[in-house]
């Protein structure tokens, strides 16, 4: 009998030899994997950000894990990420073209689109028209500053109360980048805004949740009716809304006067022909969301962790505002040039997307070609996770890794510096398309609301809860801040 039992236990043992998922030759190390499900039991579903950083202390800056029987290598710290997204940029440069996020977005767009002519066409072309429509220039600072009033009217009806602020960021970031995609704002109580923005954010939360982890891991769930199928309804309803806001579009269209980036989107189309080019209006409708939600998500969440901190750090909210009166002093409006003026200004905003740490696991990534990365063999098609939350909060790296502190980003002349761990936009030639508004928007924004009123944490809200909801991207828990007109005013 017991002889039975031990040639039994041999016999599953050797099965599991069998069928476990194999590391490739002189590939990153990692936890044992499990058969079928890899390692699924070592992440939180939840929220897998504190698994990694334990990972990381175990098997170091270059850690294998399998999600499912898919191997997938986890980047961390500056040197390794450098060496991969910078260094050796083209093989660490392609995306993963089989998992949740690509399926419900169908491969569209240019964020997860393959490293490909197709996804080299489209970039080029967004970077060239984003620069000419006023990246940078003053007519990108009309159209903040146009969209800031609306924001200060909605704090004005609460001055001497309170306000949740999550509706009104998310709203006051989409209508910028609405009026650089099709040249309209709408007003917040709108179907458009409203619908979008909500798809959006149930959107970022199933993205990176449990039901999408469950979806990449075990391909055989996903034709049942789970939760995840609510993404790809999502999905559907902004590409109606799209398509009717881009048939509106054309009706009023000059060709060769483009008013903004579908105009030239469209132009770029009639210019080519039929030249069996990637440009098509079936693809310029994911594309137009795909530039709305990687310009509203990151850039409202920015500024809800910022003004979360302000209000509950209220010496560090003093001393800008004080920089920002001696700069300002005679001037109606802040111009972006105005941040070389304001060190102290500069490190809280950089110091705040360092502690929002908005995407957390940057967006995934894969190998192009066979690579090498610090030393570690990684074949092609290797799923590829940057985890920023390791650069942002790098021993080494900050004077103070593990607080909100602007003195991160000042030097000992109390000079604005940006350590090279600095990424919240990735690097290379992944890096975020739309860093350069973003940044524009944080410093109008802030600069602009911190001048003109005193944000402080209401008396009956008990502790600030600074731990954000996990997803695609961290969004600060809903809170409310207290207002008050600065005495200046």
């Amino acid at each position: 009998m017991f002889a039975s039992i031990i040639f039994l236990w041999l016999c599953i043992f050797f099965i599991i030899l069998q069928f476990k998922s194999k590391r490739p030759k002189n590939f990153p190390p990692g936890p044992l994997a499990l058969p079928i499900v890899g390692n699924i039991l070592h992440l939180s579903l939840e929220n897998p950000l504190k698994d990694f950083e334990r990972l990381r202390k175990s098997y170091g800056n270059v850690y294998s894990l399998f999600i499912g029987s898919r191997p997938a290598v986890v980047i961390n710290g500056v040197k390794a990420m450098k060496e991969a997204l910078m260094n050796n940029a083209n093989d660490f440069a392609g995306r993963p073209q089989d998992l949740f996020i690509n399926d419900t977005t169908q491969r569209k767009g240019v964020i997860l689109a393959d490293y490909g002519t197709s996804w080299k066409e489209h970039r080029r072309f967004a970077l060239m028209t984003l620069r000419n429509f006023g990246l940078g220039k003053n007519s990108m600072e009309e159209r903040i500053h146009g969209e800031i009033q609306y924001v200060i009217k909605t704090v004005e009806k609460s001055v001497g109360k309170t306000l949740s602020p999550q509706v009104m960021f998310h709203n006051a970031a989409s209508n910028i980048i609405c009026q650089v995609l099709f040249g309209k704002r709408f007003e917040y109580e709108d179907e458009f805004i409203r619908v979008i923005v909500q798809c959006f954010t149930q959107n970022a939360k199933l993205a990176n949740g449990p039901w999408a982890m469950l979806y990449d891991s075990f391909p055989f769930i996903r034709k049942l009716p789970l939760p995840f199928n609510k993404a790809f309804k999502n999905v559907e309803i902004c590409q109606s809304l799209a398509k009717r806001l881009l048939a509106e579009h054309k009706k009023t269209r000059v060709p060769g006067k483009p008013r903004d980036f579908v105009d030239c989107y469209l132009d770029e189309m009639d210019k080519r022909g039929d030249d069996g080019s990637s440009f098509s209006e079936e693809q310029l409708s994911m594309y137009a969301l795909d530039l709305h939600f990687a310009g509203t998500d990151t850039t409202s969440n920015t500024l809800l962790t910022g003004f979360l901190y302000l209000t509950t750090y209220p010496h560090i909210q003093e001393r800008c505002q004080q920089e920002i009166d001696k700069v300002l002093e005679g001037k109606d409006l802040a111009t972006f040039d105005d941040r070389h003026h304001m060190p102290y200004v500069q490190a809280m905003i950089h110091e705040v997307q360092r502690i929002a740490n908005t995407v957390p696991l940057s967006v995934f990534h894969s190998t192009t070609k066979d690579a090498e990365l610090m030393g570690y063999s990684i074949p092609r098609g290797t799923l590829i996770i940057p985890n920023l939350t390791s650069l942002l909060s790098e021993e080494g790296q900050w004077k103070f890794p593990h607080e909100f502190n602007p003195e991160n980003f000042l030097n000992d002349q109390g000079e604005f510096v940006k350590p090279e761990a600095f990424m919240p936009f990735s690097a290379g030639p992944r890096m975020c398309l739309g860093e350069g508004l973003a940044r524009m928007e944080l410093f109008l924004v802030m600069v602009t609301l911190l001048r003109k009123f005193k944000f402080t944490w209401p008396e009956d809200a008990g502790e600030p809860n600074y731990t954000p909801v996990y997803g695609v991207t961290l969004t600060p828990q809903p809170y409310r801040m207290k207002i008050q007109l600065r005495a200046a005013q």
